[in-house]
């Protein structure tokens, strides 16, 4: 959290200046966390990067008992907006062919994927933790966006959103609410249950043949 707290205030400080402006116009819209808010229809071309946490996606796809459409994902979030990036972040493990392809199919259909070594823990589990990395790519992404869609629900996440917010870009926080931190849906100018999304971005049930 040190680090990610400081990388956050290093970059805020650096684009606040000469922005305060934007922040007040941003406050002034009133756009406060609300799950009964509607992603906006497009007027205008907002653009919007995208930020997904494969981990927080991956249990809860299970939780919600889908298999990701990750082509329909991105229509779904983007909602017609002029989308400029999307990230997916994800532990590996290098000797797993199948994961491999699965990053490779990824590449080819407009995701940027960026991968940690999967570390085992001491429960016998694995783990990689990209926090730092989806923070400082949201931070230097922000002066390029309208808006920022995260989808996660990382507490960790939640001072980067709120540094991000400052500077006058919106920033949509995307997850399953089970698995979504409290701070993080606070911070938010748009919070949406990933579970209303379910029949969206899930691959269609293959049906059996006559």
């Amino acid at each position: 959290m040190f680090w990610l707290k400081h990388s956050a205030i290093w970059c805020c400080n650096f684009v606040l200046m000469g922005r305060q402006a934007m922040a007040s116009v941003h406050a002034s819209q009133g756009n406060g966390s609300s799950d009964n808010q509607q992603i906006p229809k497009n007027s205008s071309p907002d653009r919007v990067a995208i930020f997904i946490d494969g981990a927080n996606l991956f249990y809860a796809a299970l939780q919600m008992q889908i298999e990701v459409d990750y082509g329909r994902l991105l229509a779904v979030l983007t909602q017609g907006r002029q989308l400029l990036r999307a990230y997916f972040y994800t532990g590996v493990d290098p000797h797993n062919d199948r994961q491999q392809g699965f990053i490779l199919w990824m590449q080819r259909h407009g995701y940027r994927v960026v991968t940690k070594d999967l570390i085992s823990m001491a429960d016998g589990s694995k783990k990689a933790n990209l926090d730092i990395e989806i923070a400082i790519d949201m931070m230097r992404l922000a002066q390029h966006c309208d808006t920022l869609i995260l989808l996660s629900g990382d507490g960790d996440l939640a001072y980067a959103v709120n540094a991000i917010t400052y500077q006058g870009v919106r920033v949509e926080v995307v997850g399953l609410r089970s698995m979504t931190s409290d701070s993080l849906v606070t911070v938010a100018d748009y919070y949406q249950d990933l579970a209303r999304l379910k029949t969206k971005i899930a691959k269609p049930k293959e049906s059996g043949m006559a």
